[in-house]
């Protein structure tokens, strides 16, 4: 049983997988109350579910960028669990978790994740060999320079955290963009957990304390 933890923005969202099916999900929006929030709800997703703690054989996490707190307060809580119960922790990082959600299309898939203060980390992606290839480095930006950036030709897909500003700013610009069904444009655990399955071999024998918050500087270069 995986449980993937996703604090990385105000939106939090939990998953419970076993490798062949999504058991329960929780999503909602918090007021930065992350501490708050967390460990009543990872106790009440295992208990509607009827999952014991000592079951989850995986854990999984989204990695970042997103809010420092947020992150700090996710990745924590996920390395003490593992840590706690010997077993893997895998980090997704933020935009990838947005960009699986999609169905495959011609263009550009722009993933965005609110980080506060009007801006957004973003990152370009490609439809390639049946999936979301990362084709430019993750930047944090703020709405206009985002939007002034795409192309007035070509297609471009916009997913992820999209506030009511940013929408009129969209649709003020005039460019072709199109943008997610709002029940794809929701980061969800449930997707987490899909892409933590798919690379869990890898950390099968990782040291989960080793795992470390993904922040992107103003520049747009990673840094841990």
């Amino acid at each position: 049983m995986l449980l993937a933890i996703d604090t990385a923005t105000r939106t939090l969202s939990l998953a419970l997988h076993d490798g062949q099916r999504l058991i329960s999900e929780f999503s909602w929006q918090t007021a930065n109350a992350h501490t708050v929030e967390l460990t009543p709800a990872v106790i009440e997703l295992c208990g509607r579910a009827g999952i014991v703690t000592r079951a989850v054989t995986h854990l999984a996490v989204a990695q970042g960028p997103g809010s420092f707190s947020g992150l700090r307060i996710g990745i924590g809580f996920a390395k003490g669990l593992a840590l706690a119960l010997a077993v893997p922790l895998i980090p997704i990082p933020t935009l990838d978790i947005v960009a699986a959600a999609q169905p495959g299309a011609k263009g550009t898939l722009i993933a965005v994740a609110q980080v506060g203060r009007g801006r957004v980390c973003a990152a370009g992606f490609q439809w390639k060999k049946n999936t979301w290839q990362a084709a430019s480095a993750v930047e944090i930006v703020e709405w206009s320079a985002l939007l002034a950036s795409i192309s007035t030709t070509g297609e471009t897909l916009l997913a992820g955290e999209i506030d009511d500003d940013a929408h009129d700013l969209i649709t003020a610009c005039q460019k072709p963009i199109q943008l997610a069904r709002p029940s794809l444009a929701l980061r969800r655990a449930g997707v987490l957990a899909d892409l933590a399955w798919a690379r869990a071999a890898s950390f099968a024998d990782a040291d989960p304390a080793a795992v470390v918050p993904l922040y992107v500087n103003q520049a747009g270069l990673p840094h841990a």
